[in-house]
């Protein structure tokens, strides 16, 4: 995985921006304003979706380049590096406020399904530790 955003909570509208980015690829202000406002019951400024950009750079999700007077904005996170990394977050807080008791009894209630992903997980791990140095 290549870069990871110093924040990764994400308000609705900064989520919206951003899938916007992901499908766009590169989008000005007006683009993701136009949009947005395809919804007629929506209102919202440009200047909201600049102040959500510039959140969203802050918190290490987007950047942009400067063309002439416009700012063309992009995605610094694909969208499958995004999952990974709310999934890897989520999995974090969950173990970090778990006990060992609790892992296993969650473990213990999940579907046969869920049990062989989770099989093939701890495998994709050891297959990475034994490759490591």
């Amino acid at each position: 995985m290549g870069h990871r955003p110093e924040k990764l909570s994400l308000g609705p509208l900064e989520r919206e921006i951003l899938e916007l980015l992901w499908t766009l690829h590169t989008a000005t202000v007006r683009q993701i304003h136009d949009r947005l406002l395809a919804d007629p019951n929506r209102e919202l400024t440009s200047a909201s979706v600049m102040t959500v950009l510039q959140r969203l750079r802050q918190k290490g999700w987007t950047d942009f380049t400067k063309r002439g007077r416009i700012l063309h904005w992009y995605a610094k996170v694909n969208a499958q590096e995004a999952q990974t990394l709310e999934a890897r977050d989520r999995l974090q807080k969950f173990l970090a406020v778990s006990n060992p008791d609790v892992v296993a009894a969650f473990a213990d209630e999940l579907d046969r399904p869920s049990l062989e992903q989770f099989e093939a997980i701890a495998q994709r791990l050891r297959t990475l530790r034994e490759q490591q140095p």
